[in-house]
């Protein structure tokens, strides 16, 4: 399923009462709308100096469109729409020769002759059609049950109205809907974050059109405690949760949200996702979120989205040991040319933050030698942190650990590696195949897979090799074969021997498993060995969904690490 997330903003307002204070209040100043026959569509018009105003068509593009599309919430734009196709507006036209870089969070951000400075006409009005999320394809109900002894009675005492003495409006960011409902002060009061009084008789909500028709199933919640949540509504009933700050509503259905975080191999799901749940301060969505990314990292730096995150994202990312990529000196690479990519928008603090969050230590020495005559932006503009960590690399790799360790206890994550695959793992495909008795003895069984790594990332190991055995068990008689236990399947077994018990004073191996996705290539589930073994949780069991429960690969990591 191709899932397309479509954030909705809300602010609340009203006589007597306000969510946020004067200075984190939302403004209407450069709000966008766009008018036409659907929310996702239509012609974009800019709020300026009191007054809605269109946009005119020359220069503007994709990379406009995408800017207006996300300001408003959309994952997106799919087109532009230029010449007047959803009609010609009225009053002004306050922006002409657009030229946005993309990454601008509003319209009004982007370069442009200044406000209401055109030489346009109405015919050549801007538009554009965003993605909406239209083709979500699974609408399961998640029931979320909070309720009291009285739930049921006060569920009824919504339904009726009767003796309603509170007033909420809710109407759409363009003002162009309207809906009203009459609640009970009392209820509301249950819920000090509204800040409600004996004095207050009404409020106002802007929300998005696409919002109003789960607004009264979310109002029914402050009653009941108990509400349905679907993948179509959970967006609009976390946002209101947030807005009213019913927190436990927030954890309901942001569980819904970790369900759909492996559905978009896009990876635009899950950096919207992240975004709102930085702007929610969920935090158990952000790391659920970040988790997925950090495991999928190898193809995300690889993927366009990788341009396009932010720096607060930049930062988390960097600082996990649960990153999967092939080295460090690739994470490197990545970095130098996402900062070249958004140019000024990352200030040379902001880079040298960065920088400091690579490992130096664990880049293979080869690649360590080869970055003292780099010609990158990053290492030109920060050449006394490359050489620092190029020397500590350099010692890293030239001494034992021995002799390192006491002036590295202020750094330990430095020397803690990430998940490496370069040289690190290798593949088990073959998990469909239930093999006969006489395979075992006579024929090929492709779960069972040999190789050798170094017994550590520093070049003092390069020539004392570990060798490893990677097997997967599908079935009892495999597993009795082969003189295993197991009570549940599948199981992962991998097990290192020759010169690996000589090093249990110095190194551990922390090693993973991975589990991918054959045809989508996406990270759904890493976990850890115990005893060398490794039980596959079941899907209802797993942190994350397995997309594809049928056809995935398992990669057996070698991690080790100074202890």
């Amino acid at each position: 399923m191709y899932l397309l997330w479509t954030l909705l903003f809300l602010h609340v307002s009203a006589q007597h009462w306000t969510l946020f204070d004067e200075q984190s209040k939302p403004k209407r100043e450069g709000r966008v709308r766009l008018v036409g026959d659907l929310p996702s569509s239509g012609r974009v018009e800019v709020f300026h100096d009191g007054q809605w105003g269109t946009v005119c068509d020359d220069g503007w593009d994709l990379v406009e469109a995408q800017v207006v599309c996300r300001q408003m919430g959309f994952l997106g734009a799919i087109s532009v729409t230029p010449g007047g196709q959803y009609g010609e507006g009225s009053g002004p036209i306050w922006l002409d020769d657009m030229n946005c870089k993309g990454s601008e969070s509003s319209l009004s951000e982007c370069c442009f002759k200044g406000w209401g400075v055109t030489d346009c006409s109405h015919k050549e009005d801007a538009g554009v059609i965003c993605e909406a999320g239209t083709n979500i394809t699974s609408n399961r109900q998640f029931s979320v049950d909070n309720s009291l002894g009285l739930s049921a009675d006060l569920g009824l005492l919504f339904d009726s109205g009767d003796g309603c003495d509170f007033s909420i409006n809710v109407r759409d960011l363009s003002e162009e809907a309207e809906l009203s409902f009459c609640v009970h002060s009392m209820i509301l009061m249950i819920y000090p974050e509204l800040n409600i009084t004996k004095e207050s008789r009404n409020l106002t909500v802007d929300v998005s059109q696409m919002c109003h028709p789960h607004v009264s199933a979310f109002l029914r919640y402050l009653y009941t405690r108990e509400i349905d949540v679907s993948i179509t509504s959970a967006q609009c009933l976390h946002q209101l949760a947030f807005i009213f700050g019913v927190k436990n509503l927030m954890v309901d259905v942001g569980r819904v949200f970790t369900s759909l975080i492996p559905e978009d191999n896009t990876f635009r799901t899950q950096v919207s996702m992240y975004e709102y749940g930085v702007r929610t301060g969920d935090l158990v969505l952000q790391e659920n979120v970040l988790q997925y990314l950090s495991w999928n990292c190898e193809f995300l730096i690889s993927s366009p989205l990788w341009s396009t995150i932010s720096f607060h994202m930049m930062d988390a990312l960097l600082q996990r040991s649960d990153l999967v990529v092939k080295d460090e000196a690739l994470l490197l690479e990545a970095l130098e040319r996402w900062i070249q990519d958004k140019g000024d928008e990352i200030s040379s603090e902001q880079q040298a933050s960065l920088l400091n969050h690579i490992r130096f230590l664990l880049i293979p020495v080869d690649k360590l030698y080869e970055m003292q005559f780099s010609s990158s932006v990053l290492y030109q503009n920060h050449e006394k942190l490359y050489l620092n960590g190029l020397l500590r690399g350099f010692q890293f790799n030239a001494l034992p650990f021995s002799k390192i360790r006491n002036k590295m206890d202020n750094m330990s994550y430095d020397y803690l590696p990430r998940i490496y695959t370069a040289e690190w793992s290798l593949f088990i495909n073959d998990t469909t195949t239930n093999y006969q008795y006489y395979q075992y003895n006579y024929g090929q069984n492709y779960r069972i897979q040999s190789f050798s790594t170094p017994a550590h990332p520093s070049a003092l190991y390069k020539d004392q090799m570990v060798q490893w055995q990677a097997q997967v068990f599908l079935n009892v008689q495999e597993c009795s074969y082969y003189g295993v236990s197991c009570n549940s399947f599948p199981v992962a077994k991998f097990l290192g021997y020759g010169n690996q018990n000589s090093y249990t004073s110095t190194i551990r191996f922390s090693n993973r498993l991975i589990l991918t996705c054959k045809n989508q290539n996406n990270v759904f589930h890493v976990q850890d060995f115990k005893n060398d073994m490794a039980v596959i949780p079941t899907n209802t069991s797993m942190g994350l969904p397995n997309p594809c429960p049928d056809d995935y690969s398992f990669r057996f990591v070698v991690r080790p690490e100074y202890i």
